[in-house]
């Protein structure tokens, strides 16, 4: 099959505004046309009488669409009597209601998976809301079969929920916005081209990868594009891109690509937003509002996973993740606590409080012991945590705060900062953070010294690319070892059987970089109590103007 391109414009809420939008469509023709279809998501119709006149003449024929033109269906109730039912049907010459949900492939091959309306928030559901039931219609088909990749495009009237994590931000109330609903039945379907509307905002989100790097083979990407409202008095992109509610591109159906060409990943590429871990996932599906056991159960073989806001709750009441009713004050979470002796446990009796340099919320900042420079500290979580990819949000960010802060302490004397982590054969996660003088060695060095290291002892070193997050490549359990330089790159290796403990200490320690292969073993370098805490004192004293901690 050859692969010619299908020419699309998707569009924004109409509103009624028939006659703007397609007087643009047909100005747009003329100047870069012609294009195969134009794709309506969010509001079609008005619910204003103007709009209603301005519907007739295009439902009676003295008016014609200029491009063959797919409209979703109701997502209010003011405007469900301008749809005849839940099924598809021309509305008008040129004018095609796709329907409540479904699969439409045109004759190129390109195909396009669509649900009309809002997620339902009541059973029973109102005419223009969709329900888990219509998604898990959807879906199933789509993904029994085993040669499965996604859809070319999805249209829904609702932006997904989420869609906005690991990327840029979109100007509209994220607390507020957007279905979890239509997140899972994007990650399912995995569709190129994405596009929703409603919000009244246009939002061009970075495009996504759909696949687990160094875990899965490599997928297409996919782009979401929110449309804002036909007419909207922002216009601010060029004509060929977007109006704010209009988006023109070209696109090879699926079915006719060429693989190789399908999977390449754009330099801007993120992780996917709707991805979690397997605890995240079954911790969802064992929450889920409404879902009795076998629901539960059978969501898990079959993989539906939709469980929409309008299901019943669950007859034990629970309504939060701590098993709250919805509405009652969260007390704190606890942080997690070791099962036995730690030395690394703030709260622990093992604990060296005399290496303590700063203490956060959730984190704090210790000297190493057997340090390799005099400032070689330690970032660790207050709870009991294994790896970086056990730790939630609000540690991770303070975590962040904590190297965004050494950062600065380092470039203030000279230096730059490398960051180290071995989760394997320790029990509680130590991030090193060790400074190399400017002057001793450039990042591509550091870069270099690990990777040339990492081939003698046979270990494949491998760079994680940008935008990645360490928990989409190394799960829970899994041990490895994680390098970050200061120029954002990050280096990760999986670790398999045996792995030599001092390693990121070794590589560091070489005379290419620090040049203190004697100090390479954290128990050649100890030093007296009175040592330590001489040290700790003129280290804390030195990092304070850099110490959020104080301010907070």
């Amino acid at each position: 099959m050859s692969e010619q391109p299908v020419r699309v414009l998707a569009c924004g809420d109409v509103g009624g505004r028939l006659s703007a939008l397609f007087n643009r469509v047909q100005s747009i023709q003329k100047k870069a046309g012609p294009f195969d279809l134009l794709l309506c998501v969010g509001e079609f119709f008005g619910a204003t009488p103007e709009a209603e006149a301005e519907w007739q003449q295009y439902k009676t024929g003295a008016k014609k669409a200029p491009v063959h033109t797919y409209v979703l269906g109701a997502a209010s109730q003011e405007t469900v009597r301008s749809f005849p039912g839940a099924e598809g049907c021309e509305l008008a010459e040129n004018i095609t209601y796709l329907g409540r949900r479904g699969v439409f492939t045109g004759v190129s091959g390109l195909q396009i998976a669509y649900v009309s309306g809002r997620e339902a928030l009541q059973e029973p559901a109102p005419a223009h809301c969709f329900t888990s039931k219509d998604l898990s219609a959807l879906v199933a088909p789509l993904t029994s079969g085993s040669k499965f990749r996604g859809v070319d495009v999805l249209l829904t009237c609702q932006w997904p929920r989420g869609v906005w994590q690991y990327g840029n931000a979109p100007e509209v109330n994220t607390k507020a916005c957007g279905s979890g609903a239509v997140a899972e039945l994007a990650d399912h379907l995995k569709p190129r081209y994405h596009f929703a509307a409603l919000e009244g905002a246009h939002y061009e989100r970075l495009p996504y990868r759909n696949h687990v790097i160094l875990q899965e083979n490599a997928q297409h990407v996919s782009r979401f594009i929110a449309l804002a409202a036909v007419n909207n008095p922002a216009k601010k992109k060029n004509l060929l891109e977007t109006f704010h509610y209009l988006y023109a591109f070209n696109i090879v159906p699926m079915k006719t690509m060429d693989p190789s060409e399908l999977v390449k990943q754009p330099q801007d590429v993120t992780e996917n937003p709707y991805r979690r871990s397997t605890k995240e996932r079954a911790e969802r599906l064992k929450t889920s509002l409404g879902s009795t056991q076998e629901e539960v159960q059978r969501d898990s073989k079959q993989g539906a996973g939709f469980r929409g806001r309008g299901r019943k709750r669950s007859s034990d009441g629970e309504g939060g993740r701590d098993g709250r009713p919805d509405g009652q004050n969260k007390q704190p979470r606890r942080p997690p606590q070791a099962s036995g002796p730690c030395w690394f446990c703030l709260a622990s009796p093992q604990v060296e409080k005399h290496l303590v340099i700063s203490i956060g919320t959730h984190c704090y900042l210790a000297l190493a012991k057997g340090s390799l420079t005099a400032r070689h500290m330690l970032i660790l979580p207050i709870g009991h945590y294994q790896s970086v990819v056990e730790l939630g949000s609000e540690v991770l960010e303070e975590m962040e705060r904590y190297k965004a802060a050494l950062k600065s302490f380092y470039q203030s004397r000279g230096e730059r900062c490398v960051l180290f982590e071995r989760n394997y054969r320790s029990q509680h996660l130590q991030l090193q953070v060790v400074p190399v003088p400017l002057a001793r060695c450039t990042t591509e060095d550091i870069k270099e010294a690990f990777m040339v290291q990492a081939q003698e002892q046979q270990m494949e070193l491998m760079e994680i690319p940008e935008h990645t997050d360490l928990k989409q490549i190394a799960p829970p359990r899994t041990p490895y070892f994680y390098v970050e330089l200061d120029s954002g790159e990050k280096l990760y290796y999986r670790i398999q059987k045996h792995f030599p403990l001092q390693f990121g200490r070794e590589v560091l320690a070489s005379e290419v970089l620090l040049n203190i292969p004697t100090r390479a073993d954290w128990r050649e370098c100890k030093q007296s109590r009175e040592e330590e805490e001489d040290s700790c004192k003129q280290l804390r004293d030195d990092f304070q103007p850099y110490d959020f901690a104080w301010e907070d």
